[in-house]
């Protein structure tokens, strides 16, 4: 492969310098240390933009990386010869190099020419090829998953094709050859071509014709351009509406539009087929058309795919060198038309208050989000301009609009029409809408959430929260379409739920990751005060004869978690939770923690919690779990999470019996577990890739009481509140069912065989008190003592600015009444840097036997008690 080896130190003009780092061959570069500064020469062979950054893929004559930095797409271009400096990272599996900034990368040849790909088979898109071009020849695509992934096979086996758009393949396609980079990600090997001209589906035909500006609206006097993929091709074209052929007019320069046109064309070459026919209409725009008219009432702008002209707005925000965002200073009158717009042009080179007239394609483009934001998110209208005039600068911004003030969000409603009726005042994904691309304020916003990714979660000073911290608390009916993200780009900004600003907060309206967010910058914020809440105590207080059990998702802990968060967590345990006799843990990972050793034992996790907690004064509790088949329970790969549970042996006993294996199942036969602890039905396909339940009887000054700890399966694969489909499909939920079928199966079996039976049903359930599944887990044999707690506490975790409960612990019925419960928070509401240990707060309860024996006793000997009520109280 052609490259620059050894090229030696490299000076520039222009004052730009690069950072003193050893120069690597790319092959040498990929396998230093994580962190490692280095230097390396190579090609550009694509470029990719992805969670704002871009992805510069550069390959040397021994191997391919990815050069990941902001700033590169107007700096670099595919084909130019490049060096960069920067620490090597290391991104789920495939090897970047991260330059501090856009200086430390230089052209050193420009236009030196795209390496020709290698040609490659199937069975060679592995490692040895990782960030190189290749081209497969003879590959048949089969089927897209909803992620925009293509499975495809060729005569030596199957590989995944993920194209820069996928409207480059087709589903059930046979194609000559197929060039792309190799990428790694998600635990697979991907082809991504980079272009139509990257997938040939008849080598032996002539590339399509292609035309710049594309079709749709333009001013009288537009020039297009029509080219072919296809070296050498000669293009024949017609504008009377008849097929063309090698004695219509032969294409020598642009054509010049001035009337309503269609141009038809094919491009011809001697010794292969003529390509298929391209049909381009152009129609004169024949008023100006504003930014209002160009977003309309709608979440796709009536223009889309089509050409604009000379469309004035002021630029108000300016996203990086490639985006930028203007807005109308000449609104109409219509509150449903948003007046602001994103426009994409590379190295546009203008700054906030410049004056503009845009002209180019109107697009509805998706932004940043996760992998499977095609299938998921809502579209930003933008202008991919052609052309940009400057007017003026230094012109002044247009007023915002303040939300909150001027308009209020809906407090209740997302959507409840399926975008069936474009309503701003009634559902929240039609108000933002309204103001996409829009200037606007929040006046004093309350922080509802820790800052998370850079964000910060508000709702506007006027607004009431709803929890002790000074949250919003989702309900069955509401999840609060009146919250606001406000993208800071600084995830070192220290806040917590209860903070708040004291001024204005102005920023543009945007969409990204599943949500609408105002985007603004930390410099711009006023005056930052910070709250009252405090991590919680509980009020619960431990006593001779009452049983305290805690739940506490621990968050992937191991051996490898740093000093600071095993002595959070052991605080928690002692201090805030004031020692339980029993605590059921979820997330706790195997000892060499996420490494995939094919370890599997958790002795040492344990162990380093159990001997912290003693360390600052706890108990010195005893443990007991199951340790997971490899790689079976889902989680982070290699981790191996499970539960278990601590005791306190000088409280409880675990109950004498035969501790089961990772694919036992535990019954219930005379009065006991079969096994002690035993996982519940694990072989069940309810739990696949997710963890089983485990449960284990304890005994408690005579009682014997049964705790089964459970973590059902996540909410990833759920669709967003704010996303394109309406409403959102849940799921994850259909799995979430099934398991708590199965653990109320169990519930129901020991309490027919013993109605006496003390059952507690704790852990990260992953769903809300309000679900169906807590309808199904439940039955008529628990009680969900979350429902006991009030309102303003009842919450668990914090996700997109709605405080939630995904933790739960429930009790046989007839304990409900003589039982506590406590939410304590801790964590849910801070960052780590205030003391979060954990993404949830830990739940706790205090069982009353004695007081439930003693009026048990009393009770049955009054003739007239009411049986239903005595029943409720006392019948186990």
């Amino acid at each position: 492969m052609p490259g620059v080896k050894n090229a030696g130190k490299i000076e520039f003009s222009g004052g730009t310098t690069l950072p003193p780092a050893e120069e690597k061959s790319i092959a040498s570069a990929r396998i230093l240390p994580k962190g490692t500064t280095a230097a390396i020469t190579g090609t550009v062979t694509a470029i990719f933009t992805a969670g704002g950054k871009n992805n510069v893929f550069v390959q040397d004559e021994t191997a391919g990386i990815i050069v990941r930095g902001t700033g590169l797409e107007s700096k670099v271009k595919a084909g130019d010869q490049i060096k960069a400096s920067g620490p090597i990272n290391d991104y789920f599996g495939m090897p970047q190099l991260e330059p501090a900034s856009s200086d430390t990368v230089v052209v050193v040849k420009e236009g030196a020419g795209i390496p020709a790909p290698q040609a490659v088979s199937s069975q060679d898109i592995n490692e040895q090829t990782e960030g190189e071009l290749v081209t497969v020849t003879h590959a048949e695509v089969g089927m897209k998953d909803m992620n925009g992934n293509f499975s495809a096979s060729d005569s030596k086996g199957k590989f995944v094709i993920k194209p820069a758009d996928s409207f480059l393949l087709a589903e059930g396609k046979k194609y000559d050859s197929i060039t792309g980079v190799v990428d790694y990600n998600f635990n697979e090997y991907k082809l991504i071509p980079r272009t139509a001209a990257d997938v040939i589906e008849d080598s032996s035909a002539v590339l399509p014709v292609s035309a710049n500006p594309a079709p749709g609206l333009v001013k009288a006097g537009t020039e297009v351009t029509l080219t072919s993929g296809t070296e050498g091709a000669v293009i024949h074209y017609t504008l009377d509406g008849t097929e063309p052929s090698e004695q219509s007019q032969e294409y020598t320069g642009p054509i010049k539009i001035e009337k309503d046109t269609v141009i038809k064309a094919a491009a011809m070459k001697s010794g292969f087929k003529s390509s298929e026919m391209s049909e381009f209409e152009y129609k004169i725009q024949k008023a100006s058309v504003r930014i209002h008219d160009i977003q309309g009432e709608t979440h796709h702008s009536p223009f889309n795919n089509q050409n604009v002209s000379d469309v004035e707005g002021i630029v108000t925000y300016v996203a990086d060198s490639n985006n930028f965002y203007m807005q109308d200073m000449n609104p109409d009158k219509n509150d449903h038309t948003s007046e602001g717009v994103l426009v994409y042009k590379r190295a546009h080179g203008l700054q906030s208050g410049d004056s503009v007239k845009v002209s180019g394609q109107v697009k509805e483009w998706v932004l940043e989000g996760y992998s499977e934001k095609l299938q998921t998110d809502l579209p930003v209208t933008e202008i991919n301009a052609a052309g940009i005039t400057k007017v003026a600068s230094g012109m002044p911004l247009p007023e915002p609009v303040v939300i909150g003030k001027d308009r209020k969000a809906p407090t209740q409603i997302i959507d409840n029409d399926q975008f069936g009726t474009f309503d701003p005042e009634e559902d929240g994904i039609d108000f933002y809408e309204s103001l996409e691309g829009m200037r606007v304020a929040v006046e004093n916003p309350k922080i509802i959430a820790p800052q998370n990714y850079g964000e910060l979660n508000v709702v506007p000073g006027t607004v009431e929260t709803n929890t002790v911290s000074g949250g919003l608390r989702a309900t069955k009916d509401d999840f609060n379409p009146e919250r606001l993200i406000i993208d800071i780009n600084d995830n070192s900004f220290l806040a917590k739920t209860g903070d708040y600003f004291k001024g204005t907060v102005n920023g543009v309206l945007s969409y990204g990751f599943s949500n609408y967010k105002i985007l603004s910058q930390r410099t711009e914020l006023p005056e930052f005060v910070q709250g009252k809440t405090e991590r919680e105590i509980t009020a619960i207080k431990s006593k001779k004869d009452e049983l305290t059990v805690a739940s506490y998702n621990v968050e992937n802990f191991s051996p490898a978690d740093r000093d600071e968060k095993v002595t959070k967590l052991a605080q928690a345990i002692v201090n805030n939770l004031k020692s339980p006799d029993i605590v059921g843990l979820t997330e706790m990972q195997d000892n060499d923690g996420p490494a995939d050793s094919g370890t599997t034992a958790a002795d040492l996790s344990f162990k380093r919690l159990i001997d912290k907690i003693k360390a600052l004064g706890g108990p010195e509790y005893s443990y007991t779990d199951i340790a997971p088949e490899d790689k079976k329970d889902g989680g982070q790969p290699g981790g191996n999470i499970r539960v278990g549970f601590l005791y306190n042996e000088k409280r409880v006993k675990l109950a004498p019996g035969t501790k089961g294996t990772a694919t036992q199942a535990v019954g219930y036969e005379k009065g006991k577990l079969t096994l002690n602890p035993g996982r519940i039905d694990p072989g069940n396909k309810a739990f696949e890739s997710s963890r089983k339940p485990l449960a284990a009887q304890f005994k408690f000054r005579g009682e014997n009481v049964i705790v089964i700890a459970n973590h059902f399966n996540s909410k990833g694969g759920d669709e967003p509140l704010f996303g394109k489909n309406q409403p959102p499909q849940l799921k994850s939920e259909i799995q979430r069912h099934q398991i708590a079928g199965i653990i109320n199966s169990f519930v129901k079996d020991v309490k027919k065989k013993d109605p006496q039976a003390n059952m507690i049903v704790l852990g990260d359930f992953n769903d809300f008190e309000f679900s169906k599944t807590f309808d199904i887990l439940k039955g008529s044999e628990l009680a969900n003592m979350v429902d006991k707690i009030k309102p303003e506490e009842r919450y668990s975790y914090t996700y997109q600015g709605n405080s939630q409960v995904l933790d739960h612990i429930l009790v046989s019925r007839h304990l409900a009444e003589t039982t506590k419960a406590d939410i304590v928070h801790i964590n849910s509401s801070f960052m780590e840097e205030q003391g979060r240990a954990s993404d949830h707060d830990p739940l706790l309860i205090q069982v009353d036997f004695s007081s439930r024996q003693r009026i048990c006793s009393i009770l049955d000997q009054i003739p007239y008690t009411n049986k239903e009520q005595f029943d409720k109280l006392c019948t186990r």
